[in-house]
C-alpha cells in the first residue's frame, strides 16, 4: 500500500489521505483508491489538487495503468471529487463492503490512463487544479 498525506503548504497540517491498495503489477497494473479529508477543510479543494497529484504520481511514477474507487452512493462530495478529477462510473456493486457493521452499496469509478490523458486535454487551460 502507498499513503500520501495532503498537506496544508504553510502551516503543514494534515488534511487528508489517499491510499493507493492492492496494487497490481505486471500486465494488470492497477490499485484501489481510498481516502478521507478533514470535515474542517471541506470544500475547499485541497482534496481535489490532492486527488489530481496522486493522479498523476499513480500513473507516472508507479506506473499504473487504471485506479478504481468504490463510493457509496450518498457520498456526494466524493462523487463529485473523483468525477471532477476525469474518473468514470463503471457499474454498481450492491453489498460491496462492510461500513459501521452494515453492507453498504458502492459506486464503481475509475480512470486509466488513455481517459486521464483525455481528460487533461479536454480542460481549460491556466486552470488550477483547487479553481
Amino acid at each position: 500500500m502507498i499513503s500520501l498525506l495532503v498537506c496544508e503548504r504553510t502551516t503543514r497540517a494534515v488534511l487528508g489521505v489517499f491510499n493507493l491498495s492492492e496494487i497490481f503489477r505486471g500486465n494488470f497494473r492497477s490499485a484501489y483508491l481510498g481516502y478521507y479529508g478533514h470535515v474542517a477543510f471541506a470544500g475547499q479543494g485541497y482534496m481535489g489538487e490532492g486527488l489530481e497529484l496522486v493522479v498523476r504520481y499513480a500513473f507516472s511514477k508507479v506506473g499504473l495503468h487504471r485506479i478504481e474507487a468504490n463510493i457509496q452512493p450518498g457520498n456526494r462530495r466524493s462523487l463529485a471529487l473523483v468525477e471532477k478529477c476525469g474518473f468514470a462510473k463503471e457499474g454498481f456493486s450492491p453489498r460491496y463492503l462492510k461500513v459501521a457493521g452494515r453492507w453498504c452499496d458502492h459506486e464503481r469509478w475509475a480512470i486509466t490512463l488513455e481517459r486521464r490523458r483525455a481528460h487533461l486535454r479536454a480542460r481549460p487551460k491556466n486552470k488550477s487544479p483547487r479553481g
